[in-house]
């Protein structure tokens, strides 16, 4: 594993489990990559490299580093997001500030073992698709140095597609996230609103915001999209959004295309034939194409930046307009102050219509799964974007600007690498909460493409085989007496139940002993990284089984979701809170088996 060369989040924590590699290697050879690329303004803020391989040998010290599920990897941060021990500046130095804490989703990141190394240049205040409007300067495409890196996250995408680190965090209000994700053949993951707290980010337009997820897989990215998913009490905009789990690519999958005629590439021939190409992949892959007006979510795009949104983006800097007006990026200034003119009655008209398009969406997906659309119509080099900065960039967003104002979950996935050296992508687009099912065809599709990873020609590893399920069959994750070997396993065989893995559960639950005959463990979920990962089983029962083995479970057991080290997500075995008043927390053994054997030798 050289040091030019891109490993995925897969690859680094299965060599850390293994002992093939130790986070302060990744981490020392992350900085080499960094020394090597030698592009200034990638990173506005750079951790101090002694200081970050002394938290990765830390972190190998853990009794339970093994179990986290981004164990050791190193991952970069949006600017305009709050990590603790960065200035936070949103690529405004005027506007520079200290937090006193992580933003939610950095601190999730951390629990799972990831390492924070760097804050990431971005258009400023995160106004932008192209990634040139930062005094702090212009990242180099990974993929070709003339073209431009795009925005607003430009330091996350190239950081990723040029493999200094396997995942960095965007953002994404009008295609933050998916536009440079094309630009740098990576993955983009823009998940459902309010999916990922967005306690301890600066807005852009507060109630469209989301952080967004830069991988060089969908399976990367699902996984950190698992680690950060979860309502946020701190946030107004959380909601209750479970992930579900990863599937196989479904049956009689409905794709919309949009009809003859609609489509818009600014006369980019080169893009419109790799559009083509792609809906040949998918239809070759088993998907149905089916036709939808695209032109009701083009009026809903031009909502974004013609509507009174934009009074959202004035309200962040309107002190700093009023104080220095000279502070902020010309091009910046002069879109947000338009936020200024906006009345009230603007504001309400265009929410009136607004909901009249969300309903005509609704029904667009009534007989539709999913939306396959260009992630953006065409590409530009960073010279035509300087000659015409506002008109080019609103070009960019003519598929993603209208996603957040119809609250629909979005995966910018890499399709092809055109003849002349530019990447072109796609962009699968469902309602809210279809995150899951984005990934699930995505990765299919992108594993289908055979491209290269990044802009550092590392091939893509076979995909990872899924978790048993079928109509036919469940899977249910078991911890304590119905383990193999254990005292109530016979329950499970006598169902003709079938084991198939032995594995761990995220490090979010804590393990009691209990007062039953015979002796059982109740597991209970605790706030995400502070409890352990409990190790258990996953067993699979037909549904009749299944439903006969729940139904006999006796309180205080109970059956809720379980989130597993992978990310993954299964039914098993949980425990009533009220019960653990006598209870023996024995969460430290790790799991069931282990303190059974302890016990006997005592």
């Amino acid at each position: 594993m050289g040091a030019e060369q891109p490993e995925t989040i897969a690859a680094i924590v299965a060599a850390h489990r293994a002992g093939t590699l130790t986070p302060a290697q990744t981490v020392a050879r992350t900085y080499q990559r960094i020394r090597d690329r030698n592009d200034p303004a990638i990173f506005i803020s750079l951790r101090d490299e002694t200081d970050a391989i002394a938290e990765a040998e830390r972190l190998a010290t853990r009794a339970d580093a093994a179990s986290l599920p981004l164990y050791g990897v190193p991952v970069a941060v949006k600017d305009n997001i709050d990590a603790l021990g960065f200035p936070t500046t949103a690529a405004c130095p005027a506007f520079s500030y200290t937090p006193t804490r992580d933003a939610t989703a950095v601190a999730r990141l951390r629990a799972a073992g990831a390492i924070i190394i760097g804050k990431t240049n971005l258009d400023q205040f995160a106004t932008g698709l192209v990634g040139v409007r930062s005094p702090y300067g212009i990242p180099r495409n990974s993929i070709r140095d003339d073209l431009i890196p795009g925005g607003s996250s430009s330091g996350s995408a190239v950081a990723v597609g040029a493999g200094l680190v396997p995942l960095a965090l965007g953002t994404d209000t009008a295609g933050s996230g998916r536009v440079p994700a094309m630009l740098n053949n990576i993955v983009g993951l823009k998940p459902s609103l309010g999916m990922i707290s967005t306690t301890g980010l600066v807005p852009a337009c507060r109630t469209l915001d989301c952080i967004s997820v830069f991988a060089l897989t969908i399976d990367d990215a699902s996984l950190a999209l698992s680690v950060m998913a979860g309502p946020d009490e701190a946030d107004p905009f959380s909601r209750e959004r479970p992930l579900q789990p990863i599937t196989l690519f479904p049956q009689n999958l409905r794709l919309g295309v949009p009809r003859s005629g609609q489509l818009i590439f600014f006369g980019d021939k080169k893009a419109e034939a790799a559009y083509a190409d792609a809906l040949k992949r998918w239809a070759a892959l088993g998907a149905t194409l089916v036709e939808f007006d695209l032109e009701p979510f083009y009026e809903t795009a031009r909502l974004l930046y013609e509507g009174p949104w934009v009074a959202e983006r004035y309200l962040v800097i309107k002190d700093l307009l009023a104080s220095a007006p000279e502070a902020i990026h010309p091009v910046t200034r002069e879109i947000t102050a338009a936020g200024a003119r906006l009345t009230a009655p603007d504001t309400f008209s265009a929410l009136y219509r607004l909901q009249g398009l969300r309903k005509i969406a609704e029904r667009t997906f009534t007989d539709i799964d999913a939306l396959v659309l260009p992630t953006a119509p065409t590409a530009y080099t960073t010279a035509q974007v300087l000659a015409n900065p506002i008109e080019l960039n609103s070009r960019l967003g003519t598929y993603t600007n209208f996603v957040n104002l119809l609250d629909l979950c979005g995966l910018a996935v890499p399709a092809s690498m055109r003849a002349d050296g530019i990447p072109f992508g796609i962009t699968l687009l469902a309602p809210a909460g279809h995150d899951a099912l984005l990934a699930s065809i995505g990765r299919v599709f992108h594993a289908d493409t055979k491209l290269s990873l990044g802009a550092k020609g590392a091939e893509q590893a076979p995909l990872a085989p899924l978790p048993a399920s079928s109509s036919d069959e469940i899977p249910i994750a078991v911890v304590g007496a119905h383990l193999s070997g254990m005292v109530l396993n016979r329950e499970l065989t006598a169902l003709n139940g079938s084991l198939i893995e032995a594995t761990r559960t995220a490090p979010d639950y804590k393990l009691y002993a209990l007062n039953t005959t015979p002796p059982k463990p109740g597991m209970l979920r605790v706030e995400t990284g502070k409890g352990a990962a409990i190790e258990l089983e996953i067993w699979s029962l037909s549904p009749s089984a299944f439903g006969q083995f729940v139904n006999a479970i006796p309180a205080p057991m109970a059956i809720g979701t379980v989130r597993l080290a992978d990310g993954r997500s299964v039914k098993g075995f949980l425990v009533e809170p009220e019960v653990l008043g006598e209870a023996r927390d024995i969460t430290a053994y790790g799991g069931w088996r282990k303190y059974v054997a302890e016990a006997a030798k005592a």
